[in-house]
């Protein structure tokens, strides 16, 4: 997965989170709250691992399927934090996802799988990164590579 893909996905699911109802024309004045906290944040995590990625690509070392997996993981979760995070219009509080049904139970459900999708995408894309500095290091010696032992030092009195 490229750093450049990593970059611009990130930052357009950074977008999506904050302020994606505006394309349903139901954004309002919360998503002033959302872009300096949550988009923001979401933004400069991806685009850390992004940077990460890189590293690990000059240090001649694979990204590693830790990294992938939470990756998509938190992709899939902020994806799923944009359609549920609701905004205040004339009407309430409403969610991409309760436009579409027009239930007010609808409604309590997106405000009620917002905060667990925001809290699991900012997880993952933590583990993402944690995962990515574990795939640039050196690896560990092996036992068989260890340096010889050196001998007994001869005593000074010998």
């Amino acid at each position: 997965m490229g750093r450049i893909v990593v970059s611009i996905v990130g930052v357009l699911l950074a977008l999506w989170m904050a302020a994606g109802r505006w394309a349903f024309g139901i954004g309002g004045p919360l998503t002033w709250w959302y872009l300096p906290t949550i988009g923001l944040v979401f933004a400069a995590l991806q685009l850390w691992l992004a940077h990460r990625l890189r590293v690990t690509a000059l240090r001649g070392r694979r990204t590693g399927r830790g990294t992938v997996v939470s990756l998509i993981l938190a992709w899939l979760s902020a994806l799923g934090f944009g359609l549920t995070v609701p905004d205040l219009t004339p009407e309430g509080l409403v969610s991409i996802l309760s436009l579409g049904s027009g239930s007010a139970f609808s409604v309590d459900m997106s405000i009620a799988l917002c905060n667990p999708l925001g809290i699991v995408a900012v997880g993952f894309a933590i583990a993402a990164l944690v995962f990515s500095f574990a795939d640039a290091r050196d690896p560990k010696p092996e036992e068989d590579e260890e340096l010889e032992e050196p001998g007994m030092v001869p005593h000074p009195l010998a």
